[in-house]
């Protein structure tokens, strides 16, 4: 190899430190997020996700009712007027199973309805689930395609909204249990009672 060819062979003083600054800022950009967003959830409790629609209307919808039970379904002008609980689950749903023997305790509460809004779930294996843990459910609505429940700002199930007079005045992310029932949900329904 002659002297020239080395030469050219070699990079130019500082080009090889900009290559690999150009290869490790997209790594660099990417583990920042990575660390942001793991950030976030660590700080996060679900439970007090903000929801744009407290003290909104609840959204205009109607929803068929189960098959095999009975009653019309769920819609908005069934929330009009009092005070209901509304719901969100699924039989696929591992912590709306945990939650359920608080459902059963809540309906035995003539103060207010309590609706079930059945979310992107198989109709057998809805009653299935209700048939096996009891129906707590003073109506149903099916979301079958999960429109509704976009509508409703649900981030996932279980969720549960306190609904007065057709108005959303609390939401609850996540399973009901002893925790929720004493320092977020239970307050906020006996609020909404007065």
């Amino acid at each position: 190899m002659s002297g020239t060819d080395a030469k050219m062979a070699e990079p130019a003083p500082g080009s090889w430190s900009r290559k690999r600054l150009l290869l490790l800022t997209p790594l660099a950009i990417f583990l920042g997020l990575v660390l942001l967003f793991l950030s976030q959830l660590r700080a996060g409790d679900p439970s007090k996700l903000p929801s744009v629609l407290i003290d909104q209307p609840v959204p205009d919808f109607a929803l068929p009712q189960l098959d095999g039970f009975p009653g019309q379904g769920l819609s908005d002008e069934m929330l009009a007027a009092g005070v209901h609980v509304v719901n969100v689950w699924a039989s696929w749903c591992g912590p709306c199973r945990d939650e359920h023997p608080f459902l059963m305790t809540l309906s035995k509460d003539k103060r207010f309805k309590l609706a079930g809004l059945n979310y992107k779930d198989k109709a057998e294996n809805a009653r299935r689930f209700l048939g096996a843990l009891g129906n707590p459910y003073a109506a149903i609505g099916v979301d079958a395609r999960g429109r509704t429940t976009i509508d409703w700002g649900v981030y996932g199930v279980p969720e549960t909204f306190i609904v007065k007079d057709g108005t959303i005045v609390h939401k609850f992310v996540g399973p009901l249990s002893a925790a929720a029932m004493a320092e977020n949900f239970g307050p906020a329904l006996e609020k909404a009672l007065k």
